[in-house]
This record gives structure tokens, C-alpha cells and sequence, in this order.
């Protein structure tokens, strides 16, 4: 297996042309099948694909002049040709896998491009960590486009990151050749009030003529709303409602519609198709965030496409949700999206439109998958010490570094309580009347409250913040913490037993991060990712089987959740409502404030 080097369309244009008029043999033939032209929305039946220098050359109803005698010839046999699938907004680092290792886990499930945004590492290594992402993207057979993040910190004074991204930093990344655009603009209120840092990073990108992605985590589509579309994202991924759909496309964005480990946003969003009858050529299908778990056990793209599907949108406009939509959208509609001469042979033989088997993918006009194994390398990086030594907490963590004192004199307090809301992103702000003891504060089971803490881990400052989170239904002494922790990246470490808090904090620091779950004193899970504690570079089916083994050891604990993992890694994310957790201390996002941890006594 090797790594096929790829030429532009300028170096091949010539080839190409000789190709299709016959004048010169094809590299590859694909004959026999169906084409899928997701530019018309038609089903070409018999149509054949000649494929030179990894592009396609010819696309019609024969292409026997293309083939010479060293032409591949590949056997359709009545399948489908559908184009490469895309995915319009992600995060590598969600699925706990270098770009390599992520890479060999989604090409047999048909993504050939990737459109990725990796502030995740951004908060931990800063510019440097942005650039071995897109160094270790540009090595990969397939299309891996690299946004460059725009907020590290996401929201500015709310919490602290181990390192900040400038406006200068947009500009020198907007230089790199893998470099598609800004990541997703989640300083909303920073937009929404023409924040000059988020208006020169925004102005830094569109200047060099590339896509700015978007973040409106908000359900106000009144004046705010408008404001941060006169603002310059072109696209937003964070509607869960019809309404939030129909609002951006009616903006020019794109709305970019998830579906990922934990996220089930398409169903609410896509009757704005299906039953309004909107153009459907502004909509674009995404994962954002998806774990190994995922990746391997379910799908990626074509994962997305199926659900699609079953929530009532034809194929092939589910199809062009997840090809040429993105393409467009990031200019991109001359290289990739289509079977179309010209473009990049990226290309999914499939039996069926509806349940979308991968049976073949092919990009830059070679065989990567076949029959659900990756086919070829996936080239690594060397990644540096420094990338793996991420997690300094300063100290030995004690069970007392997670107590919390109650108010001077209180027998009984009004508590604010983070809430978890199954398969969303958002939270909501609870109350709860929490008992004390002894001037200390407890959760409570009967009410689903236990505790969180943030553990500050960039610098080793020891701060350990402390609150209490609902919705887990989590159950006897535990705890679970992890070293992702959207986005600033400390550590969330969240639990019903002290004790367990401080050994699940303190194995993490002897690891170098990563998941860890326990559960009356021992250790029932652990998934280890060293590289910036977001990241493994083991293989994803071996990452997997952690991950896996994770999920049911939180389901011991008592977690019924969906994809519970998933929420608690969100928890520290100020930038989406309503309450969260941060170095700083508990974070009304209603009000982008620091608030305080009790409403009163009771």
C-alpha cells in the first residue's frame, strides 16, 4: 500500500482533454453501473466514468474510446456511481483519532473529503498544534480541507485557554495550501457587537477570498440573529429547529444540518425541504462531532445521508446535501462534489440509494475501500514530545479539592444546576434545594444531581472549580472524568464520590490524558489519548473498543443517555446556552457572565 501523489488540474488539464476525445488511454473505466449526476438530480443508467491522473476525464454513455491497454477496467455491475461524500463541518479530535488514523476509519464508509476544524487543539498548542493537523491532513488520500479556528478562546474573559489565537495568526494560516477557510465564528456576541479582534480575523479571511464559518448558538432570531449574518458567516451548523433552518437560508448562509455521535439536529431542520418546499441547494449535511464509537460501529457521512433519507428527503437530494452543496459552498464545485469532467475521481460504488452500502470507494481515481477495508496507507506524522505532554495539573489532586462549602450558616441552599439534555448540545439552567452537612454542600441522587469540577490543566495552577450537573442518572459512589472538554480543554471530571473524583483527575495526569471511568474505588474504563489529551494515534477499531467499553462503563454508573459522553465533554462550552463550567467559575451563556454558584438558602 502507498501513497499516490495527486496533480493539480492544471498539471493534468492536458491528459485530460486527450482522454476524453479519445486521443490518448484512460488510467481507470467504470462501466457497467448507474451515474448519479447530483448536478441535475437524475439517475444516468449506463453511463461510463474515464478517469485519468486521478480526475475525471469522461462522463457519458460510452467510454470505450478511453480505454487503451494499460486502462483499469472496473465492473460496475449495475451499481450506482454516487459521488465521494463530504462532510461540510467537523472536528477530527471528537473522534479521539489523528487526521491518519481518523481518515482510515471514514473511507470505508464513503467521506472522501473533509472539511475540519481543529480549535480543539488550538486550545491546547495554539497556531503550532493547528499546523501539525493540517500538515498530517495534506498526507492523506483523501480530501482533507482545514479551516482555520477562529476562537481560542471561544468566548473571551469566560474562560482560559492554553493558548489564544490571533488575528494575526488567521492571516499567516490563510498563506497555508490546505487552508479553506475560518472555522466555525463562535464568539457570537463578539459578532453581534463588532468585536474589532473577530472582525479582522473575519476580514483576514475573506480578503484571501475563503469561506467563514459560523456558530449562532442562540434561539433569538430577532436583531442579534441579523446582526451576526451582516456579519460575514456564510454558514451555521447550530440550528435544531425548522425555524432556525428556514432563518439562516432566508440570510444567504447555507444551513449546515448534524447528525453526529450525539447530535440528532437533522429531523427538526429538514422539513424546511421536505414539507415547505425550500431550494434544498442551501443546505448542506454535516457530522461536527463524532467519536470512534461512531465512526466504526456506525458510519460517518453515509451514516448521515441514511437518516436523511429516512426522515423523508429523496436520495438524491440527500445525495447533493452531502456532495456538490458543500463543494459550492466552499468554492470547491470545479474540484470536488460531482461526477464531472474536470474534477477530482472521487467516487462510491453503491447497490442501493436508500441504505447506502459502500461497497467500493474510490478517490483521485484509486481503490481506498472495498467491502468495508480501507486499502490503502494513511500516512502519519512524527508527533512531537511536547504534543503529548498536555496535562499539568500542578499537584496530587484530594478528595477535599472537590468539596464545596456551603454559605456561612446555611442548613439547606439553592443550588444553579447545569442540565444535560439528551442528544443536544444546549444545557439548561435548573435549580435544586440541596441539603448541607457540616458546612458542606452534597448532591442528590433523588433528584439526579451530582457534582462537576473543572480542573484547570495548561498551566498547573491547581484551581479546581466545583458545581453540580443534572440529567446523568448516574447512581452509588463514581466518577468520570476526561481531558476533552470542548473548548478550552481542561479537564471535566464529574461524579457522586469525591474520592473517585480525585483518583479519576490524578490518572489522567499519570496518563497524559484522555476518558476514565470509576466506580466504588477502581477503574472500570479508560481510553487513552496522549497526543494534546484530545487525540490517540492507535488505530481506530483499537480506540474504539476503549470507547465502547467507556459507554458501558458509564451505563454501570447509571447513565441511560444517549451518547452521555458526548454531553459531558460539552459541558465547559460557554458559548452555547444556558449554563456551563469553566476555570472561572460557573457561566450564565444567556448572559455571557460569570454567576454565582447559589441562588440563596433555603
Amino acid at each position: 500500500m502507498e501513497h499516490i501523489p495527486f496533480k493539480t488540474w492544471q498539471q493534468s488539464a492536458a491528459r485530460l482533454i486527450a482522454v476524453a476525445a479519445g486521443r490518448a488511454p484512460a488510467d481507470l473505466v467504470i462501466r457497467g453501473g448507474k451515474v448519479v449526476n447530483v448536478q441535475t438530480r437524475e439517475v444516468l443508467d449506463g453511463w461510463q466514468v474515464a478517469v485519468a491522473d486521478g480526475r475525471f476525464a469522461y462522463v457519458g454513455p460510452d467510454a470505450g474510446h478511453c480505454i487503451g491497454d494499460g486502462t483499469e477496467v472496473i465492473e460496475a455491475g449495475g451499481r450506482y456511481l454516487v459521488p465521494g461524500l463530504c462532510d461540510g463541518h467537523m472536528h477530527i479530535e471528537s473522534g479521539m483519532l489523528t487526521p491518519a488514523e481518523f481518515a482510515a476509519a471514514v473511507i470505508p464508509h464513503g467521506t472522501t473529503t473533509m472539511f475540519t476544524d481543529p480549535h480543539e487543539i488550538a486550545n491546547v498548542l495554539g497556531l503550532r498544534g493547528v499546523r501539525l493537523m493540517h500538515d498530517e491532513a495534506l498526507l492523506q488520500p483523501v480530501n482533507i480541507f482545514t479551516q482555520m479556528p477562529s476562537c481560542a478562546p471561544s468566548a473571551p474573559g469566560l474562560e482560559t485557554t492554553g493558548f489564544e489565537i490571533t488575528p494575526e495568526d488567521v492571516a499567516e494560516a490563510m498563506r497555508w495550501p490546505g487552508i479553506i477557510g475560518l472555522g466555525e465564528m463562535m464568539n457570537f456576541p463578539g459578532v453581534i457587537h463588532a468585536d474589532p479582534k473577530m472582525l479582522a480575523e473575519m476580514a483576514a479571511t475573506q480578503a484571501a477570498g475563503k469561506t467563514v464559518g459560523g456558530h449562532y448558538a442562540s434561539p433569538d432570531l430577532g436583531p442579534a440573529f441579523h446582526a451576526y449574518a451582516a456579519g460575514g458567516p456564510a454558514d451555521d451548523h447550530e440550528g435544531t429547529a425548522e425555524a432556525d433552518a428556514i432563518a439562516r437560508v432566508r440570510q444567504g448562509m447555507r444551513a449546515m444540518l448534524r447528525l453526529g455521535s450525539a447530535w440528532y439536529d437533522v429531523e427538526r431542520q429538514i422539513t424546511a425541504v421536505t414539507e415547505k418546499g425550500l431550494d434544498p441547494r442551501n443546505f448542506i449535511l454535516c457530522t461536527d462531532d463524532s467519536h470512534s464509537g461512531t465512526l466504526v460501529n456506525d458510519g460517518h457521512m453515509n451514516r448521515v445521508v441514511r437518516h436523511a433519507i429516512d426522515c423523508g428527503c429523496d436520495p438524491l437530494v440527500a445525495l447533493q446535501m452531502a456532495t456538490v452543496n458543500t463543494a459550492t459552498h466552499f468554492g470547491l464545485e470545479r474540484e470536488i462534489g460531482s461526477i464531472a469532467p474536470g474534477r477530482r475521481a472521487d467516487v462510491i460504488l453503491t447497490s442501493d440509494l436508500r441504505t447506502l452500502p459502500v461497497e467500493r470507494v474510490i478517490a483521485r481515481g484509486v481503490t481506498v475501500a472495498l467491502d468495508g477495508r480501507t486499502t490503502v496507507d494513511c500516512p502519519h506524522l512524527d508527533w512531537p514530545e511536547d504534543a503529548r505532554a498536555t496535562v499539568n495539573l500542578g499537584k496530587v489532586l484530594e478528595a477535599g479539592d472537590f468539596v464545596i462549602a456551603a454559605p456561612e450558616g446555611a442548613n439547606r441552599v439553592k443550588a444553579k444546576v447545569i442540565g444535560v439534555v439528551e442528544n443536544q448540545a444546549p444545557t439548561k439552567a435548573l435549580t435544586a434545594e440541596l441539603d448541607v452537612t457540616d458546612g458542606v454542600v452534597w448532591g442528590d441522587p433523588a433528584q439526579d444531581v451530582c457534582q462537576i469540577a473543572l480542573v484547570e490543566r495548561h498551566r498547573g495552577t491547581g484551581k479546581v472549580v466545583n458545581g453540580f450537573v443534572s440529567g446523568f442518572g448516574y447512581v452509588g459512589d463514581m466518577a468520570i472524568a476526561s481531558t476533552v472538554a470542548h473548548d478550552s480543554h481542561h479537564m471535566i471530571v464529574v461524579g457522586t464520590s469525591r474520592e473517585d473524583m480525585a483518583r479519576a483527575a490524578n490518572r489522567l495526569g499519570e496518563v497524559g490524558g484522555g476518558i476514565t471511568v470509576w466506580k466504588d474505588g477502581r477503574e472500570l474504563a479508560l481510553v487513552e489519548l496522549p497526543v494534546a489529551g484530545l487525540m490517540s494515534d492507535s488505530p481506530a477499531a483499537e480506540v474504539a473498543a476503549k470507547a465502547d467499553r467507556m459507554v458501558a462503563a458509564m451505563a454501570e454508573c447509571g447513565c441511560t443517555l444517549n451518547n452521555a459522553y458526548m454531553q459531558h465533554s460539552l459541558l465547559a462550552l460557554v458559548v452555547i446556552p444556558e449554563l456551563r463550567i469553566s476555570d472561572m467559575g460557573i457561566v450564565d451563556v444567556l448572559k455571557f457572565e460569570v454567576t454565582e454558584l447559589f441562588e440563596g438558602t433555603a
